[in-house]
């Protein structure tokens, strides 16, 4: 059979004397590195100064971050706080001024938060409505009739939670697109 390739160097020195550099280089380089005292391990890899100032740069970044995580958390945690407040507010100020009645016979429509929302009434609160006399918040889901001074002091505590408070100087004036001779 033929002999392999391996074997053919072997035999011509070729392999063997690639090894022997290759060996005698470590055994020159070897008593010259290792450290004194660790029992011939290597030593452990410097790190050069880029190495550090990456790493503080992301130690600044996390900090950074995590200190705008707080501050955010602690402004919608005091957001929140006045949000209850000014409900708890206003819902001391309409207890007993609502006028709601159970049995009324009228639907007035109004728009709010981009929808068409109703309440009930009847023929005077209607009348008193349209005239800016009355007007109608918003509290927890509902829609609350009271007479316009409530309205007010609603509006100054938190002008989102009215719904309708009709400004009785604009009443017939004609802005609402509608023109005055059109009959149904």
């Amino acid at each position: 059979m033929g002999e392999s390739l391996r074997d053919q160097l072997l035999k011509s020195g070729l392999v063997k004397q690639i090894r022997e550099e290759k060996h005698g280089a470590e055994r020159k380089r070897r008593p010259d590195d290792r450290p004194q005292g660790q029992g011939g391990k290597p030593p452990a890899p410097r790190r050069n100064q880029e190495d550090i100032d990456l790493a503080k740069a992301y130690a600044i970044r996390a900090q950074t971050e995590a200190n705008e995580r707080k501050r955010a958390q602690q402004e919608a945690e005091e957001q929140a706080r006045l949000r209850r407040e000014r409900k708890q507010r206003i819902q001391q100020l309409l207890d007993g001024k609502v006028l709601n009645k159970a049995e009324t016979e009228l639907v007035r429509n109004f728009e709010y938060g981009g929808k068409i929302r109703r309440i009930h009434v009847d023929a005077a609160q209607l009348a008193a409505l349209n005239g800016g006399e009355l007007g109608v918040v918003q509290q927890a889901g509902r829609y609350l009739l009271v007479a316009r001074e409530v309205a007010e002091q609603v509006r100054a505590i938190d002008a989102h939670q009215l719904a309708l408070l009709v400004d009785p100087d604009a009443a017939g004036s004609g802005d609402d697109g509608v023109p005055d001779d059109l009959v149904w």
